[in-house]
Formats: C-alpha cells, sequence, structure tokens
C-alpha cells in the first residue's frame, strides 16, 4: 500500500516553544531619550519602540549586538509582589545596565523603564525574579518584533568616517551584519564594522553617492533596500528602506527597493 506524505515529501519540523530562563528585574526612570542610550537611540517612541524598553546587564547586552532584539519577560516565584495572569510583557533592548550590583557579569538582568514595569509587579516590590525568552522555537524562531514602516538608516560621522545607525528593525529585531553598496561603482557589497549598540562604521567613502543597504538579522534571515539612500544626503539624515516581516521564513534571495522617511532630516 502506497502511504501519502506531504507535498513534495517534505515534512516541517514540530513547533518546540523555546525555553525559559531565570534572570530578575528592576525599572529605572527616563524618558524617550534616554531609554535607548547605550543603543544609540535617540528617541524610542520616534524611532519605533514605544516605551516598551528595558536596559539588560551585561551578560545579555553583549556590546550592543543585542540592541533590537525582543524577549517575553513573566513575573514569577514571587506571589507576594507578582501580577496575577498577567500576559507576558514584550519589551525591546534599548540600553546597557551597567549600574553595578544586579547587573555585574554573570547576572542576566533587566532593567525595565518605569512606565511599563508596573504591568508585571508594584512598584514597591523594587527588584523581582522574572522568567524571560527570546527564542520560541527551532529552527531558530525569535520572538517577533513588530514594526511600522521600514528599517531606518540614519548617517552620521564626517566626510573621513561614516556611522549609521540602523534602527526599527522587525523579525528578530537585532542585526548581525551590514553591508553598503554604492550606486554605480565596480564594487561589489562592502562590509561595515560593528561599533557599538545599533551604529556601525565603515571608512569608505560614501559622501555624495546612492547608497544601498543590505542587512542580516539574527535569525539568518536578509533583507536589502536598493538606492535608498540619495546622494545628496547629508549627515543627521534618516532614511526608510524594507522591513522583515515578523515570522515570516527565511529568505534565500535579497528584495530590493526602498524608499526616503518622509519628514525626516536633522536628528
Amino acid at each position: 500500500m502506497r502511504h501519502h506524505g506531504r507535498r513534495g515529501g517534505r515534512h516541517r519540523p514540530a513547533f518546540r516553544a523555546g525555553p525559559w530562563k531565570k534572570a530578575h528585574a528592576t525599572f529605572y526612570e527616563g524618558n524617550t531619550r534616554t531609554y535607548g542610550g547605550a543603543c544609540d537611540y535617540t528617541d524610542v517612541v520616534g524611532e519605533g519602540y514605544g516605551m516598551n524598553t528595558a536596559a539588560l546587564s551585561n551578560a545579555l547586552f553583549k556590546d550592543g549586538r543585542v540592541c533590537g532584539a525582543c524577549f517575553q519577560i513573566e513575573c514569577v516565584d514571587d506571589p507576594q509582589w507578582c501580577k496575577p495572569g498577567q500576559p507576558p510583557l514584550l519589551v525591546t533592548a534599548t540600553d546597557l545596565c551597567d549600574n553595578g550590583g544586579w547587573c555585574n557579569p554573570p547576572r542576566e538582568h533587566f532593567d525595565i523603564a518605569m512606565p511599563v514595569f508596573d504591568h508585571l509587579a508594584e512598584f514597591k516590590a523594587g527588584i523581582i525574579p522574572v522568567q524571560y525568552r527570546r527564542d520560541l522555537g527551532r529552527p531558530v524562531c525569535r520572538v517577533p518584533c513588530r514594526k511600522r514602516g521600514g528599517i531606518r538608516f540614519t548617517m552620521n560621522g564626517n566626510q573621513w568616517f561614516y556611522e549609521v545607525i540602523v534602527s526599527n528593525v522587525g523579525g528578530a529585531g537585532d542585526i548581525v551584519g551590514v553591508q553598503v553598496k554604492v550606486d554605480k561603482s565596480r564594487l561589489r557589497w562592502t562590509s561595515l564594522d560593528h561599533d557599538w549598540g545599533a551604529t556601525w562604521k565603515t571608512g569608505f567613502p560614501l559622501q555624495g553617492k546612492t547608497l544601498s543597504f543590505r542587512v542580516k538579522s539574527s535569525d539568518g534571515r536578509y533583507m536589502t533596500s536598493m538606492h535608498v539612500v540619495p546622494s545628496n544626503w547629508q549627515f543627521g539624515q534618516t532614511f526608510e528602506g524594507r522591513n522583515f516581516k515578523s515570522g515570516g521564513r527565511r529568505r534565500r534571495n535579497f528584495k530590493s527597493g526602498g524608499r526616503r522617511r518622509k519628514g525626516v532630516g536633522q536628528l
């Protein structure tokens, strides 16, 4: 007897939720311009992250390579302060918690923006035990970061040294690689070096050139924004390209396209 499997004989791996990990959480005061400090986000609300943000301990921050990543957090094992029945709090990594104590290595700790901490527990709790996760299953499936609009590229630096802040990244949220391509150039894609936080740098001459950018997210997907930065760009301007879809499949081919973000000038 012939057995009929799924189309093409391929079986998708069964979904397995990623494990929860133990940590602790506190809260800190600030505003939309300070909650993104160590990641170089100048305004967490204006740049698409909202107030659901957190500063991560050194063990989680990884020199800023995790900037933009999303985490699910739950208050656990503290019936006195945990608010029962609350769904997991979704936060984005936008800052570094380096004030010592609970933030010192090897501790995994979240210093959560004060406006959203009370989703988990009462403020007077001070510090609470939590569980968190980034991965939802295998193959790699991150807690999705849902964003409006495209990936944003902010051009900084000077005529000898260029910095690009990459923000509002959907899907996995954090990126592990950035490449740039100069229009009408014989050179292929040039990789930028990671500087700190969400900032990537290069000494390759970019001024006066039309630029395309390609980013690689931590879940292995790529997104390309062709001709997203016009040749008359100025330092401090932000341009908007294409974005990852949350929970989408890994792309084999690069997508192109992009547009200048309207209403964005000097930051």
